[in-house]
This record gives structure tokens, C-alpha cells and sequence, in this order.
């Protein structure tokens, strides 16, 4: 929430309508298009919103009980995504499991 709330409200915004459309596609079982959301590594996925002039990636991973659990967001800098987003992601994700 730390990520959202630094985000305009059109942006926060924005990011929302991609979590409802991730949410849409995944309860009526439907394939979740890559340009809104792909595994980037160890069961961590990537939400990708673009904004007017910039692009934001939201990482998350899928909980207990079919839960998403967002762990990082930022603004994309460059193509691929950083490691130590990743690898922040994973982190998170490793601890969440354990408890």
C-alpha cells in the first residue's frame, strides 16, 4: 500500500481496475493475458499498468486460499525487471509461507 498511496489518484486508480481485471480473469478460470500479468520467477508474478506517461509493476504471488499477496511495486525504469525487486519479492513471499 506504501507503493499505491505514493501514486496519483488516477494512477491508484488504474492499478485497482488491473487488480479487478487479474481478479476477473482468475475466478472464472480464464488465461491472464501477458501484457497485464506474467510469472517472472519462483511462483512470484508481475502486474504491469501503464499510466499516461510511465509504467508501474506491482509483484504479488498467490497465497493460502487463493489469496494474492502483493509484496513490491515501483516505476519501470527499464525492460527487465530488477533483481532486487525480485528477489525482495521472494523474501516476502518465504516469509508469508512459514507463518
Amino acid at each position: 500500500m506504501e507503493y499505491i498511496k505514493s501514486l496519483s489518484d488516477n494512477e491508484q486508480a488504474e492499478i485497482f481496475v488491473a487488480i479487478e481485471k487479474l481478479i476477473f480473469y482468475k475466478n472464472n478460470n480464464l488465461r491472464i493475458p501477458d501484457k497485464l500479468s506474467k510469472c517472472i520467477s519462483n511462483g512470484i508474478f508481475e502486474l504491469k499498468v501503464k499510466h499516461e506517461n510511465r509504467v508501474s509493476r506491482c509483484l504479488y504471488f498467490f497465497g493460502k486460499e487463493y489469496k494474492l499477496v502483493f509484496t513490491n511495486g515501483f516505476i519501470e525504469k527499464q525492460q527487465k525487471t530488477p533483481i532486487i525487486e525480485i528477489e525482495k519479492a521472494i523474501k516476502i513471499k518465504n516469509y508469508y509461507l512459514k507463518g
